[in-house]
């Protein structure tokens, strides 16, 4: 298999098996965890990280250097280095590290796989807990559990379920995501049916890849945190962008995940709010 540059379908498909193969082994590790005894350190003042995310890690480099010696590989915890012109796995071996230190069911092994010039192309994120694998490859189709997923077919904002998050440096940072769900739920209530927060970006972007959610936002996400459940959403048939209507790259920390039907009016809702903010 040719790891440089651009893969082909069928490349892809093979990255994905190994991938999913390896989520389910790091899941495995999480799931040793779960509702334990779990040791907790602080990267932040309400930033975490448990033994598990690096013991999921461990498993998760370990896999890669021996199935996919020819991906470069960026981890959340031990980082990694991109090289030139070679597709990167960005992993989040525990996306939701909050939610599996309090016992909340909601989190993910996370494995994306972007392409130079490309984007992401290969998802694959588990969420051991609640049972489901979601598998996306770009040009390919997505599935969950093995079976063929879709975006939803929804056409009006109002009628539509939506999803967000906020990022751990909340305390220190702009508040617009905050001010954004609070205007969606106060002075425009009437803009979507429902907004939900899950707290797990990886798992965000699946519901939406498999029709759960009609369209999702959020900013200040890391590459490991999105980039398997973008591909996800885009092997669906879903669309991404930036927050701004944009193109996405996956550093940029921000996106706009929908079906593609409400897209431009969620974006303009969006739009919305932060020119309200400058007035």
């Amino acid at each position: 298999m040719t790891m440089a540059g651009t893969l082909s379908v069928a490349d892809r498909r093979s990255v994905q098996r190994a991938l999913e193969s390896i989520a389910e082994e790091a899941s495995a590790e999480l799931l040793r965890g779960f509702r334990g005894q779990t040791k907790i350190e602080f990267k932040g003042p309400v930033d975490l990280v448990t033994e598990f995310d690096r013991r999921s890690e461990a498993v998760i480099r370990a896999r890669v250097a021996r199935d996919l010696p020819g991906l470069a590989l960026v981890a959340e915890e031990g980082g990694g280095e991109l090289r030139e012109g070679a597709a990167t796995i960005f992993a989040d071996p525990l996306d939701g590290t909050t939610n599996f230190a309090h016992g909340h069911p909601v989190f993910a092994v996370s494995l994306g796989v972007v392409e130079e010039g490309v984007g992401p192309t290969v998802g694959v994120v588990c969420a051991p807990v609640l049972g489901w694998t979601w598998s996306g490859v770009v040009g390919d189709g997505a599935t969950r559990n093995g079976e063929r997923i879709a975006v939803s077919a929804q056409r009006e904002l109002g009628r539509s379920l939506l999803a967000t998050g906020f990022p751990y440096d909340r305390r220190e940072a702009d508040p617009i995501n905050e001010l954004q769900f609070a205007q969606f739920v106060a002075i425009e209530r009437y803009v979507a049916q429902g907004i939900r927060r899950l707290g797990s970006a990886a798992c965000d972007l699946c519901l939406v890849a498999d029709g759960t959610y009609d369209g999702y936002w959020e900013r200040k996400l890391s590459p490991w945190d999105l980039a398997a459940g973008a591909a996800c959403v885009l092997a669906a048939g879903g669309t991404l962008t930036s927050i701004e209507g944009g193109a996405v790259e996956v550093r940029s920390g921000s996106l706009v995940a929908t079906n593609g039907a409400i897209h431009d009016a969620l974006v303009s809702a969006l739009a919305r709010v932060r020119d309200q903010r400058t007035t």
